[in-house]
């Protein structure tokens, strides 16, 4: 099991692409009732926002606890270096590398890929805690070296854990369980990312009852606990924040 020796629910909240602070602070104040720490995403589905890393300092002032999200994609070496000192000025020691999606304005840096990354951080400060995401794929042997896993969005608990036994990784692992607020929000992700493609029985349903997705996440959330074999879940709940919370809370697992 996890570092902290209990399942743990990590919500994603969703990043300020306003120098507005004030929704965040409303996420994280609603979701801090079943998280154990907040993930925060880096310029988000190939968006700007706030850095990842000021908002994480904003999580610990509320008093929480936050991984910053860093991708490979907008920044060079200096760049990072840059973020790494700032993270430091700020005590912010949790990172989730990953390589980011496509920006929707200027070109994919090179310089970076996620693997260096990993390498440069743990000279910088070996005590930082480093995460990588995967997909339901064979792990790379140099993903091995992180210190937690992220598994990506599923819809299917049997098929986490086929992954799951499959795959060897010493550190915590966390399944990947997305709200689908809606039914042309299922489309669109199937259209666009196929690996994250949303079953015809959950657009069915949020045809039906828009509000299916938060039970069916739920669902997800309380199987993956059940199964024992995950150290806790990435939750990422869009806009359905307070109905996910009240759901888990009834449910009492947490």
């Amino acid at each position: 099991m996890s570092v902290l020796g209990e399942f743990e629910v990590i919500c994603e909240i969703e990043p300020a692409t306003m120098p507005d602070l004030v929704r965040v602070r409303h996420q994280i104040g609603v979701l801090s009732a079943i998280t154990s720490r907040f993930l925060i995403p880096d310029n988000h589905i190939g968006r700007a926002t706030v850095s990842s890393i000021a908002v994480a300092h904003e999580v610990a002032l509320m008093g929480g606890r936050a991984v910053a999200s860093l991708n490979a994609r907008d920044r060079n070496v200096l760049g990072f270096r840059r973020d790494l000192l700032t993270a430091a000025a700020y005590g912010v020691d949790e990172f989730l590398f990953v390589y980011g999606d496509r920006p929707e304005t200027g070109r994919r840096s090179d310089d970076l890929t996620v693997r260096s990354m990993l390498q440069q951080a743990r000279t910088f400060d070996e005590r930082l805690r480093l995460g990588v995401s995967t997909r339901l794929t064979e792990l790379p042997a140099w993903k091995r070296e992180a210190d937690f896993l992220f598994v990506q969005v599923s819809f299917s608990l049997e098929q986490l854990m086929v992954w799951r036994r499959d795959t060897h990784f010493d550190g915590p692992v966390y399944a990947g369980v997305l709200v689908v607020p809606s039914p042309g929000t299922a489309r669109k992700l199937t259209s666009q990312v196929p690996q994250l493609a949303v079953p015809p029985t959950i657009v069915e349903a949020l045809e039906s009852d828009p509000t299916a997705g938060v039970k069916i996440a739920c669902d997800l959330v309380q199987s993956i606990h059940d199964s024992g074999v995950f150290d806790g879940v990435h939750l990422i709940p869009i806009n359905r924040a307070r109905e996910t919370v009240r759901q888990l809370e009834a449910r009492g697992m947490l």
